[in-house]
């Protein structure tokens, strides 16, 4: 008999495998009348499912053909039924899933029950047979989901006795009860945490509501299983549904009943049940913003769970090891104690802080000290949430008594004064925050400016990418360290002092333990007095640089030097009051300069940069001993610092230099013009030797490695340009005219080799390199015009100077040039001049315009892609001219000034938003500009006012512009308010086709009521009216008028149906910026927060 039913299943399967998965699949989607063939269905699944069968691809494509078959979930019955593939079947509950999710409403009601009563019988018949629900675990879970979806739909309008009949059904066995609270977890997950996105409001809130009334049977099913059921799944299922109802249901059912006792002392001990009764504890202990009546029984649950907790593990237990060690559910137990501690004492810690608990509230922060030790960065980060918390609070209370404002009486009799409860609490809490700044100085993670790193092999490499946790997670231990220094400045001193003695005599001695210590040594600067950093810093820097001297082998001095320059650069106080730490310090990053391990250069560069830029006036006065000022010594031996220095290592080291010498503050007595010809004398002296071998031949400016050398000058130029200021402009005039020839014939030779092989030409290594030189030339004249000012560059002198010379070779290049290899830089440079130059260029700007106008148009709008770094600095330039050469748009060909226009509409309707945004404002400056020039407004107004009211109505309820909103309402206000004002003199309209004497007022009310009916006609005439009235309103302030045309907008069925929160979008950025304000204002408040780069210095 056997033998005979394996032969009646292998037949089907032999038929359907010689059929071909081709046609199987065929016969599946059209049937013709037979019966749907489920070992069809098995031989396509399996086909699809193998990652050898060569039919896989075609299987699969099959699969998804019928899953959007309009009545294959009228198949799922058979398929679950006779299905031998397990995935067949789970492929039939995925095309009911479908059903159920998009096509629900629109079956009829018999249908609809067909499917409920289909797929509870199953769930029933799985959930009920002990074996078959073990063999089938993965299969039922998804059955349940397929019955919550039905829930989603049916329930509690049609299916109002579902909670009676599953809490019934449940008391009839234990295996069927287990399966009953999975779908009760379920249901309690997609009502209060995955719903937001898949149903609406309304229909959340019904089920909610039915949920809670509800829950008193469920509750007491609940209650029922953990006194009676000695079953250990069923419990634990019941632990775990309770867990997800506990964030939500009625707050009697938590504390008016033995739920807690339950938990507590029944389930907690029980090495089975902890974790999944610690998840409930938590959910209990974290309730927040509860009445103090509830007070005293958080105490009890407090100190209950610790002395539970005891009788597990000591407060004093390392824990580090156990976990190392443990098993999965002892690890799944720290992380959950982590979670339970950190989000009670978040909720509770002022109830906790009184005589009767204050031993359980040490004796919980103590356990939590144990838990932050262990080795998982997850566990670390849940605990560290609760210390910057405490950290954060404790400050704050100690520094409200310091304040001048809150001065407390002289004699505190009786111990009731408030300065004395501030004291006292920080003095309770004392031995535990020394536990917390040991752990926080143990594992101090990373800061940004640290680029040496240890790999996963254990070798010490330069870091190639920034891990953003990382950076997160230093910020908020930089600030919990820096608000428990400021607690105990002599405690976190003795902790780091006795931590660096065991790393000097090695018997601490690691990578990890030096980096941790130095990073954190680094991210206190601030936090002391001065005189105590002096304290503490002398021996830190001399036990670092001695830690040098000291350890051998390439790696150790990396990882050494990295931490001294770490930790030297976030000390610019310090080094600005003591000039001989400073010069050791700089002498010592020199020394550096010289080592080539990975890493290590970067580091030594980025650290004299910001040293030079926080100590600058140190280094250009004469200080105590020394014979001339340090920058005077230090150009004299720059070649042999620099000599194994990257070219990019070289321009951080010039730019720092020119840091120095930006100073030019009374007590600066050097002579920075001297200085800087002496500093500039090594890419000068290459600069010339490339000029005398061009002068002999011009074809070596276009050999690749000149090109490069002369890329790397330029840069180094650049550098130095940003950082020093005007008085480069001494630098300039000894080789402009030869850069401008350099351009010149890198111009000339790209434009050839384009003429010669077509515009693919651009991607030519070689053009490509002589294109980098072009830009390189043109962003150092974009940072000289930047940085231009008297005495050295007075404005009117450049643009005399400057700018003449400048326009052939440039702007020719650009008009002349393919669109291809026309460079953006150069529409920046005029854009920087006009901005920097102002008036003293109108007469040039004429000429730019023709230049750089028309054929940059004829670029960007072909379409709203191309060219997008040409565009946004288009209209830049654009902007920079309307708001400083205002007049000069007017000194324009006619034509050009309509293209001016034109132009600021199109970037108005542009669907970048940077680009849109920039479009409005140069209109409104624009029609600010023209209002205030009266030979031009009324000729202006009369050709183009109209046209813009019209442009800027079609952007505002085109939908894909809510963002500009603001600058629409403003806009529109302007110039309705300028045509009732009767600013406007000249006709609006043509006069021949309108009725005589009709005023502009008058006009414009009938042409725009109109316009708005023709476009929107489910708005009715009397809708427009009342909107086009407001709109002359001129008693309307900007906010009153911007409420009014978001009254209008929200009208349109174009924008009812939408989210319409960008409407508001000034609002939120509002309220967005006064929440940065304040958290920055609170940073600057508390010394130490802000880092030392951060910090605007005054003096200099």
């Amino acid at each position: 008999y056997s033998n005979r039913s394996q032969e009646l299943r292998k037949k089907p399967r032999r038929m359907a495998s010689t059929m071909g998965i081709e046609a199987a699949a065929q016969k599946l989607l059209n049937p013709n009348g037979d019966e749907f063939d489920v070992s069809l269905l098995d031989d396509v699944v399996n086909a699809a499912y193998s990652p050898t069968d060569p039919n896989r691809a075609m299987a699969n494509k099959a699969l998804m053909a019928l899953q959007e078959t309009p009545d294959v979930w009228t198949k799922a019955d058979a398929i679950l039924e006779r299905a031998q593939n397990p995935q067949s079947r789970f492929f039939g509950l995925q095309v009911l899933d479908d059903a159920i999710r998009t096509r629900w409403r629109v079956l009829p009601a018999e249908q609809r029950n067909g499917i409920k009563n289909y797929v509870v019988g199953k769930v029933i018949q799985v959930s009920s047979d002990e074996a078959l629900a073990s063999n089938e675990k993965v299969f039922l879970s998804k059955l349940n989901l397929t019955l919550v979806q039905i829930l989603k739909q049916e329930w509690p309008h049609n299916w109002p006795t579902f909670i009676p009949d599953l809490v019934g059904s449940s008391k009839t066995s234990e295996v069927l009860c287990e399966n009953n609270m999975q779908i009760l977890k379920l249901l309690s997950e997609e009502i209060f945490d995955f719903s937001r996105d898949q149903m609406v409001t309304q229909k959340v809130k019904k089920m909610k509501e039915s949920l809670n009334s509800e829950f008193a049977a469920i509750y007491h099913l609940c209650e029922f299983i953990l006194d009676h059921s000695q079953r250990p799944s069923l419990l634990k299922v019941t632990l775990q549904t309770l867990q997800r109802f506990l964030t939500w249901i009625p707050l009697g059912f938590i504390f008016q009943t033995n739920l807690v006792d339950t938990l507590l002392n029944k389930f907690f001990p029980e090495p089975l049940f902890r974790n999944d009764t610690l998840d409930c504890l938590t959910e209990i202990g974290s309730l927040a913003d509860l009445e103090p009546e509830y007070d005293p029984i958080f105490r009890k649950l407090f100190g209950g769970f610790l002395a539970r907790l005891g009788n597990i593990f000591s407060p004093e237990t390392d824990l580090a090891q156990p976990f190392e060690n443990g098993s999965e559910d002892d690890c799944v137990f720290i992380q959950r104690l982590a979670l339970f501690l950190t989000g009670f004492l978040k909720a509770h810690l002022k109830a906790l802080e009184t005589p009767d608990t204050q031993q359980s509230l040490i004796a919980g922060l103590f356990y939590l000290v144990r838990v932050s030790e262990v080795d998982e960065v997850e566990i670390f980060r849940i605990c560290l949430e609760a210390w910057h918390m405490l950290a954060h609070d404790l400050y704050q209370t100690e520094n409200e008594f310091k304040r001048p404002g809150s001065m407390t009486p002289v004699l505190n009799l009786g111990n009731n004064g408030r300065s004395n409860s501030a004291a006292s609490r920080k003095y309770m809490y004392g031995p535990v925050l020394t536990g917390v700044r040991q752990v926080m100085i143990a594992k101090m993670a990373k800061p940004e400016e640290v680029l040496i790193v240890e790999d996963e092999n254990g070798d010490i490499v330069r870091e190639t990418t920034k891990d953003t946790d990382v950076i997160a997670q230093y910020k908020t231990m930089r600030e919990t360290l820096v608000y428990l220094t400021h607690l105990n400045c002599d405690d976190t001193e003795s902790i780091m002092l006795s931590k660096l003695t065991a790393q000097v005599n090695g018997t601490e001695w690691s990578w990890n333990n030096l980096n941790t210590l130095c990073w954190a040594i680094g991210s206190i600067s601030g936090a002391m007095t001065e005189d105590e950093e002096k304290r503490f810093l002398v021996t830190v820097i001399k036990d670092l640089l001695g830690l040098c001297e000291q350890k051998r082998g390439k790696d150790n001095k990396a990882v050494i030097a990295s931490n001294i320059m770490y930790v030297v650069g976030q000390y610019p106080r310090f080094l600005k009051a003591h000039w001989k730490f400073l010069k050791t310090v700089v002498n010592k990053l020199f020394e550096f300069m010289h080592e080539v391990h990975p890493g290590v250069q970067d580091m030594a560069c980025d650290t004299f940069l910001k040293i030079a830029t926080k100590c600058r006036r140190k280094f250009v006065t004469l200080q105590t001993d020394e014979r001339v000022p340090f920058i005077s010594e230090l150009v004299e031996t720059m070649p042999s610092i620099i000599s194994d220095l990257e070219p990019h290592q070289v321009q951080a080291f010039y730019e720092a230099v020119g840091c120095m010498l930006s100073d030019k503050g009374p007590a600066v007595t050097v002579d920075r013009a001297d200085l800087l010809e002496k500093l500039m004398e090594m890419p000068n002296f290459r600069w010339k030797m490339i000029m005398e071998q061009a002068n002999g031949n011009v074809e070596s400016l276009v050999e690749p490695n000149t090109i490069k050398e002369i890329i790397k000058i330029l840069k180094t130029n650049n550098k130095t340009c940003g950082s020093i200021g005007s008085i480069y402009a001494n630098q300039l005039q000894t080789f402009f005219m030869d850069v401008l020839n350099v351009y010149k014939v890198y111009s000339e030779r790209i434009s050839a080799t384009i003429a010669q092989q077509g515009p693919s030409a651009t991607q030519l290594s070689l053009v490509r390199t002589m294109r980098s030189a072009k830009k390189e030339v043109l962003r150092l004249l974009i940072v000289f015009i930047e940085k231009s000012g008297p005495p050295e560059a007075d404005p009117q002198a450049v643009a005399q100077g400057f700018i003449p010379p400048v326009l052939d070779p440039i702007l020719g290049d650009y008009q002349r040039n393919i669109p291809n290899s026309r460079d953006p830089e150069v529409l920046s440079l005029f854009t920087t001049v006009v901005e920097k130059l102002k008036g003293h260029i109108l007469s040039d700007v004429p000429r730019i315009m023709d230049a750089v106008f028309e054929c940059t148009l004829q670029m960007i709008t072909v379409n709203f892609e191309d060219y997008p770094e040409h565009r946004i600095r288009f209209f830049e330039f654009i902007r920079a001219v309307n708001s400083h050469c205002f007049q000069a748009l007017f000194n324009i060909h006619p034509e050009h000034q309509k293209l001016v226009v034109d132009s600021v509409v199109w970037a108005m309707k542009h669907t970048e938003r940077n680009i849109s945004d920039t479009g409005l404002n140069i209109l409104n400056e624009l029609l600010q500009n023209v209002g205030k020039t009266p030979n031009i407004a009324q000729g202006f107004y009369q050709q183009y006012l109209l046209a813009l009211i019209q442009d800027v109505f079609a952007v505002m309820t085109d939908r894909l512009h809510k963002s500009g909103f603001k600058m629409h309402a403003t806009l529109l206000r302007y110039m309705f308010h300028l045509v009732q004002m009767n600013q406007v003199t000249v006709p609006l309209y043509d006069p021949p086709n309108t009725t005589p004497g009709k005023a502009n007022p008058a006009f414009l009310r009938d042409h725009i009521s109109n316009l708005l009916i023709q476009s929107f006609p489910n708005l009715t005439r009397t809708q427009v009216s009342k909107f086009v009235d407001g709109m002359f309103d001129l008693k309307m302030d900007l906010p009153t008028f911007k409420t009014h045309l978001r009254d209008f907008l929200i009208q349109l069925k174009e924008f009812s149906v939408e989210d319409n929160s960008s409407l508001y979008g000034e609002e939120q950025e509002a309220q967005k910026r006064q929440q940065l304000e304040a958290q920055e204002a609170h940073r600057s408040a508390v010394p130490g927060l802000l880092k030392p780069s951060e910090i605007i210095d005054e003096d200099l």
